[in-house]
C-alpha cells in the first residue's frame, strides 16, 4: 500500500489482563521489520536520529491502551494505569521500538488540572525509571469531558514535569487538535482523508510542511482501504 510508517497496539487495548510478550513472538517482529525496512533499534545506536538516517525515516508508532489514566485520581486505576504503562514500554524495547505514543489521562471531574498533570508526570518518570530508551509520546486530545491535553499548554505544563527530557515528545492529532479549537465540536469523532470538516486544503498544508519531514504519519481514519488514502496524501505533496 505504499506505507512508510504504521502503528499497532502493543496487547489488547481494551482490557488491563495481557499475556505477556514471549521474546520468539518478539524476535519474528523484529526480523519482518528488518526484511521490509522497518528498523528496530539497536543499543549501538547513540539515539534516534542517527537511526533515522541510516534508515530513510522508516518509522513505527504504537498507540497505548485506551484504558490508561496517567493521572487519575482513583488510586486502583492510577496504580492499573502505571503498571501497563511499564509494561508497553517494555514491550516496546523488546520489538526494538523508540516511540510509544499514548492519552495523557483525565481529571475524572475529582481534581484539579493540575493536580492531574502532577500525577501524569510522576507516572512517566516513574516508568521511565523502569526501562531504559523508549520516548514517551503523548497525544494531544480533543477537549471531551476532562481529558487533559486539548490544551497545548497542558502538554507542555506535562512537559515541564517530566525529568528525562530527552525520552518525551509529542504526537499530534489532527481530528483531536480541530475539535478542540474554538469552532471545535469538543467530540472525538475521525473521518477519511478529504471528507471531514478539515478538508484536503488542510491535509495539503500538513503534507507540504517542511516541519513535519521525516516524521512519522499514522492513519487513525475509519477502516477502508489505507493504500488510497496513502496516495492521496502522497498527490497532495506535490499539488
Amino acid at each position: 500500500m505504499g506505507a512508510r510508517s504504521f502503528g499497532l497496539f502493543l496487547r489488547s487495548q481494551r482490557q488491563w489482563a495481557a499475556k505477556p510478550l514471549i521474546q520468539e513472538a518478539a524476535n519474528r517482529f523484529r526480523d519482518a521489520c528488518r526484511e521490509h525496512n522497518f528498523a528496530p533499534h539497536q543499543a549501538s545506536w547513540h539515539s534516534y536520529s542517527t537511526m533515522c538516517l541510516c534508515f530513510k525515516f522508516q518509522q513505527i508508532l504504537p498507540h497505548g491502551s485506551y484504558l490508561l489514566n496517567c493521572g487519575s485520581p482513583d488510586p486502583v486505576v492510577l496504580e492499573k494505569s502505571r503498571a501497563t504503562l511499564v509494561d508497553e514500554l517494555k514491550r516496546c524495547e523488546m520489538l526494538g521500538l523508540v516511540y510509544y505514543n499514548f492519552h495523557p489521562g483525565s481529571t475524572c471531574g475529582v481534581i484539579s488540572r493540575d493536580a492531574c498533570m502532577d500525577l501524569i508526570a510522576e507516572s512517566i518518570n516513574q516508568a521511565h525509571k523502569e526501562t531504559t530508551y523508549v520516548i514517551s509520546v503523548i497525544e494531544n486530545m480533543c477537549k471531551q469531558g476532562n481529558t487533559i491535553g486539548g490544551d497545548f499548554q497542558e502538554l507542555r505544563g506535562i512537559i515541564d514535569r517530566v525529568k528525562d527530557k530527552s525520552r518525551i515528545g509529542v504526537c499530534l492529532d489532527t481530528c483531536h487538535a480541530f475539535a478542540a479549537g474554538i469552532v471545535g465540536s469538543h467530540l472525538d469523532r475521525h473521518e477519511n482523508i478529504g471528507r471531514g470538516k478539515i478538508g484536503l486544503d488542510g491535509f495539503r498544508r500538513i503534507m507540504n510542511d517542511p516541519r513535519l519531514d521525516h516524521l512519522p504519519m499514522i492513519l487513525e481514519t475509519p477502516e477502508t482501504d489505507y493504500g488510497v488514502e496513502i496516495a492521496l496524501l502522497n498527490k497532495l505533496c506535490s499539488s
